[in-house]
């Protein structure tokens, strides 16, 4: 008798992943620049998403609409305006590690090369900081003994990408008893940070190859930087300072000096 076979449910199939569609729709210069300006958490309006990619009003419909159908980006309305934001934190994660082996984008302004300068300095990558304020943070804590695990360098020959211990898990930080205390005092609570998101990831850097803070202590950090106005966004998206208030501050308590 012929055995039997039992049909598998379509939520039982595990597809591989679709790479290519996903690399077509961020391939689009117009695309990219929408996902790169969304890149830290906020939600803009279609209309400067459109300025920032230097098209029309209704080429960035259409281009917005690609990328929300995609899920890569997800859409409120109030009243008659749009607003856009990252479907996910590994949209973020995943711009970042594709900018670590980017070529550089031509600067053909002043605004251009005054933007760029910005975004290497400070930035956000998506909810937590990136750029050479991010890793000297990270650096600062490793120094303080608030982090251990390692020392913050990017080597890739040793990074693991596949597997379960793959990119941003395969370097063990971990939250010292000092760095616990220093956060409680710090006015971050750990108690209160999401579980269902790993405590402690980093992103390599892409303009400092260099390791930055992020998972739910980096994004509850920069919360609480901003918190206390020790950091302002800039004009452009993803741009951040350091307010008077901040310079004196990060000194006085991880010992950083932001350089300007």
């Amino acid at each position: 008798m012929a055995r039997k076979t039992t049909a598998r449910r379509p939520d039982q199939v595990h597809h591989q992943p679709d790479i290519a569609r996903a690399a077509q729709l961020i391939a689009d210069p117009s695309r990219a620049r929408m996902l790169k300006a969304l890149g830290d958490g906020r939600a803009l309006a279609a209309g400067l998403l459109a300025a920032e990619a230097g098209v029309s009003a209704a080429t960035a419909s259409v281009h917005l609409s690609k990328l929300v159908e995609a899920r890569l980006l997800t859409m409120e309305s109030s009243g008659r305006c749009r607003y856009y934001r990252l479907a996910h934190p590994d949209v973020s994660l995943a711009l970042e590690a594709l900018a670590v082996i980017a070529p550089p984008l031509p600067v053909t302004s002043l605004r251009e090369s005054s933007t760029a300068g910005a975004l290497r300095r400070s930035r956000t990558c998506y909810d937590h900081l990136a750029g050479r304020l991010g890793v000297d943070l990270l650096e600062s804590l490793v120094k303080g003994g608030l982090l251990a695990g390692h020392d913050g360098i990017h080597r890739p020959e040793e990074s693991v990408r596949d597997g379960a211990s793959g990119y941003g898990h395969d370097v063990d930080y971990r939250l010292t008893g000092t760095g616990r205390d220093a956060l409680a005092r710090f006015g971050v609570d750990l108690d209160r940070l999401p579980a269902r998101r790993p405590l402690i990831r980093y992103c390599v850097d892409w303009s400092e190859q260099r390791h930055h803070l992020a998972g739910a202590v980096g994004a509850a950090l920069t919360a609480r930087l901003f918190a206390l106005r020790w950091l302002r966004h800039g004009s452009s998206p993803r741009v951040v300072h350091v307010t008077e208030a901040g310079t004196e501050g990060l000194a006085g308590t991880f010992g950083l000096r932001p350089v300007d």
